[in-house]
């Protein structure tokens, strides 16, 4: 049943427009001002991305129509927040939001799996904006500036910094002899359809994207991962020798090229591993 109404929706979605960064500032000197047609315009064009973080949770074993409605509580609270002045994409900023909600949702509903509590996804909350503001500002975010981003008084920023909390990873081996870690005793054995249609509309994105890279990153990125066929990814040497070049420039080249495309899919609403 849930199948029957989640596919019409993932197909809805390819009607709400991409917003382009200028377009999205636009639109939060609007909601600042108390229009809400410019907050619904905002959140309509960014539900893909709800719909790929929802993705990452799935081995929860929660129903994905549930985690979408926590996502989109997290995404609209993200757009009236969000802030012209942040000099950032909303997708960024709204990355954070769209996962709190649904890990506080995942807790709730299943109380056994360790995953964060309030207090310590607040932590990461910080430390991640910590990290985005470091590398747009080229130094470190004083706590003013942080207080600003996050909408959280200096106070409670400090509050928050000052206790360390420890987590359980999924990736914790849980039996020895094979292995086999947390997350893997919660995955679904087979794909459902709205895992294969993001999967497959995810795909195409990337595959635009590649082809928007200077023509030796595109070069590196389609002799290492071999788009065009089904073996598994080059080594860095036989890219190099390939192309005929040093196998750390390949590897350079790799890693500027797929912090692009990381970059470009999540404006275009898809959060890359």
């Amino acid at each position: 049943m849930e199948n029957e109404l989640i596919t019409p929706y993932l197909s809805q979605l390819k009607k709400y427009p991409l917003l382009s960064a200028d377009e999205e500032k636009k639109l939060a000197d609007s909601i600042e001002n108390g229009d809400m047609r410019a907050r619904n315009l905002l959140v309509q064009s960014n539900l893909r991305l709800v719909i790929s973080i929802a993705k990452k949770y799935l081995h929860y074993k929660v129903s994905l129509s549930d985690l979408l409605q926590e996502g989109n509580i997290g995404l609209l609270i993200a757009a009236t927040k969000f802030r012209s002045s942040f000099n950032t994409r909303f997708s960024t900023y709204a990355y954070l939001w769209i996962q709190q909600y649904m890990l506080r949702f995942i807790r709730n509903k299943n109380p056994a799996i360790q995953i964060p509590h309030r207090k310590e996804a607040e932590i990461r909350r910080i430390r991640a904006s910590q990290d985005h503001l470091h590398q747009h500002l080229g130094r470190k975010p004083n706590v003013g500036e942080l207080s600003l981003y996050l909408d959280l008084s200096e106070k409670e920023i400090k509050n928050i910094l000052d206790h360390e909390f420890s987590l359980k990873s999924l990736d914790s081996i849980v039996d020895i002899t094979s292995e086999t870690t947390f997350g893997q005793f919660l995955t679904a054995d087979t794909p459902s359809p709205e895992e294969d249609f993001l999967v497959t509309e995810k795909r195409e994105i990337v595959l635009n994207i590649i082809q928007e890279l200077p023509k030796k990153e595109r070069d590196v990125i389609a002799s290492r991962y071999n788009l065009t066929h089904v073996e598994s990814k080059n080594t860095l040497r036989f890219v190099g020798s390939k192309l005929g070049l040093s196998t750390e420039t390949v590897r350079q080249i790799e890693k500027r090229a797929l912090k692009k495309i990381r970059s470009k899919a999540l404006e275009r609403g898809f959060a890359l591993s």
